[in-house]
């Protein structure tokens, strides 16, 4: 699957940032990036990389099984296209106005399961962050 090309256009957003982060290895439930290796949750956002904190979004565990990623989150908007890892078996849900705030603020979504995802990133050098769910 190719991800598609940034959009050109004016948005307010600070461009040309790169995603400054190399990927040596992903297996269920843990991934390699610049040598640490992590088994939780990431965002990456603008190079810098953080626990993805879903607190937020535990109140839909109910409805969808799982606990979603949700606009409620904090989602790395300050890009032009936005990478979902959604897990090994790509299980991760999305919710709908995760979809809704991305095409409010021109950001183009790409979510894929997670080794995919990775796979994405490694080709991608500008104006792109990154959710990744290392598990399901």
């Amino acid at each position: 699957m190719r991800a598609p090309e940034p959009r050109s256009g004016s948005s307010g957003r600070r461009m040309g940032k790169s995603l400054g982060v190399r990927f040596s290895g992903y297996s269920f439930g843990s991934v390699r990036v610049d040598g640490v290796t992590y088994d939780h949750d990431l965002i990456i956002d603008r190079g810098k990389i953080r626990k993805r904190k879903k607190g937020a979004s535990r109140k839909f565990r109910g409805a969808y099984g799982h606990t979603p990623l949700s606009a409620a989150e904090g989602i790395p908007w300050r890009c032009r296209r936005l990478v979902i890892g959604t897990g090994a078996a790509g299980a991760l849900p999305v919710m709908k106005e995760v979809h809704e705030q991305a095409r409010c603020r021109d950001v183009d979504l790409v979510i894929v399961p997670t080794a995919q995802a990775i796979s994405v990133l490694a080709k991608t050098t500008t104006d792109t962050n990154a959710i990744l769910h290392l598990t399901c």
